[in-house]
């Protein structure tokens, strides 16, 4: 049986075991279709099944989680921890605290969050979890009870030396402060056991920042391979979270002009660009009152509020998704093309759909994504973990200083591993391959487990 039809034939049964979980199946789908050279020269990843292996987690946590609120009320919501795969480490991942999450959406983050890792160059896993919450309009207090009991049956299953949680949609500092208060009164035991910590109780400095800031480190390095930078281009985001405003803080101090972004309401374009004055209100509005995008407008009149529209009709060199999954269509990537875009560089999982991709491939443009360029905060997680083991506390220049040089390196990584599989130039395969490749061998040096 030649490759293809290897390829072909283990598809079609995955999508027979899997036929309700449509975005787990795309993210597998995308990974495969880029290892066909890869089984070629190596067949021995297919006579050791490691493809059926690694689509399949080691573990799968499910639990209730009761909690009452400020009227004294009892809900009941669904928890979830996917433990993906350990074959380079304890697994590693971060908690989303949101009304769309399931288990299968949390297992498509996982198998993503797997070769993300493995990318980083750093000893981790892969795993991924949450619950079907939503933090918005929700009290402190209420938060807080429901963080203890969702820990109440989590810190069963995680450990420093086993997996390790960090924040994600929904759930910042606040949240993690609440979860690791939990696990430290039931351990008794305060070690690194979550990360994405305030930095007077272990955390990292940079940990917030870093995820963004890594997408923009990214798309420098992208824009070198052309003898270009980020100086003065355009640049549209979509997201107004931790992720995207850190990436519209970044790509500012590297001289470029943010002129658009958006949240759940709509969009805003302000021609005249992000600044100092206009990040600061950006995150009061967002990090402390988490108000809507809406505010900004009547803040500075020379911006226009587009209710319900996204950013990606906006003139712009860069594109930056930073939101969520199958965000940015077909129909989006040509309004893209149309305007001039020549770079899009994602800062959330798989925010692209498979035509939008398509679309990006076939015009030849600078295309990352999200497993590659949204790698930078789990690198910092990586580096908070090694702090908390060392005991020590490195400053905010020697964090980011670790960050560039991580962010280089998987870039490096994309293009080196693309050029030896002859897809020279292809961020997606070379992030693919380089992130299966380690994962891969080392599940085969570890035995049938």
């Amino acid at each position: 049986m030649n490759t293809q039809t290897y390829l072909n034939n283990f598809l079609t049964e995955l999508h027979e075991r899997n036929a309700a979980q449509k975005v787990f199946l795309q993210a597998v789908e995308e990974v495969v279709r880029t290892l066909s050279p890869v089984l070629d020269q190596n067949p021995t990843y297919i006579k050791e099944k490691i493809l059926e292996r690694i689509v399949e987690p080691e573990r799968i946590i499910a639990f209730r989680v009761p909690w009452r609120d400020d009227k004294g009320e009892i809900h009941v919501n669904r928890g979830f921890r996917v433990q993906f795969n350990s074959a380079l480490g304890p697994y590693k991942g971060g908690i989303r605290f949101h009304s769309s999450v399931t288990a299968d959406s949390l297992k498509f983050l996982a198998f993503e969050q797997t070769f993300k890792n493995s990318l980083t160059t750093l000893p981790l896993g892969g795993g991924k979890g949450g619950s079907d919450f939503d933090t918005r309009g929700k009290s402190d207090t209420e938060v807080m009870r429901f963080c203890h009991a969702f820990i109440d049956e989590l810190y069963h299953h995680i450990g420093y030396h086993t997996d390790i949680p960090a924040g994600d949609l929904g759930c910042g500092s606040r949240e993690i402060g609440y979860m690791f208060g939990q696990y430290k009164k039931l351990t008794n035991d305060f070690t690194g056991a979550f990360t994405g910590k305030k930095p007077n109780w272990g955390g990292s400095l940079l940990r917030p920042q870093a995820t963004g800031y890594g997408v923009a480190y990214f798309a420098q390095n992208m824009l070198t391979t052309k003898e270009d930078d980020l100086k003065g281009k355009v640049c549209v985001v979509s997201g107004a979270g931790n992720v995207g405003i850190y990436t519209m803080e970044k790509l500012t101090e590297l001289g470029a002009k943010v002129v658009g972004f958006m949240d759940y309401d709509g969009s805003i374009y302000d021609k005249d660009g992000i600044n100092e004055e206009k990040l600061a209100f950006l995150k009061e509005l967002v990090f402390k009152r988490r108000g809507s995008v809406k505010e900004y407008a009547a803040k500075f009149p020379q911006a226009q509020f587009r209710p319900g529209q996204k950013t990606w009709d906006i003139p712009c060199d860069c594109a930056f998704p930073t939101a969520c999954e199958n965000e940015l269509t077909g129909t989006d990537a040509k309004l893209l093309l149309k305007n001039g875009c020549t770079l899009v560089c994602e800062g959330s999982n798989m925010p692209s759909t498979p035509d939008a991709v398509e679309a990006f491939h076939q015009a030849g443009i600078l295309y990352s994504p999200g497993k590659a360029s949204n790698a930078g905060g789990v690198a910092v997680s990586g580096l908070e973990m090694t702090q908390n083991s060392m005991r020590v506390y490195w400053t905010a220049e020697e964090v980011d200083a670790y960050l560039k040089r991580i962010m280089s390196s998987i870039h490096e990584s994309c293009l080196t591993y693309a050029s030896q599989f002859a897809t020279q130039g292809d961020y997606v395969a070379g992030a693919n391959i380089a992130g299966f490749l380690k994962v891969a061998d080392s599940m085969i040096d570890q035995g049938l487990v």
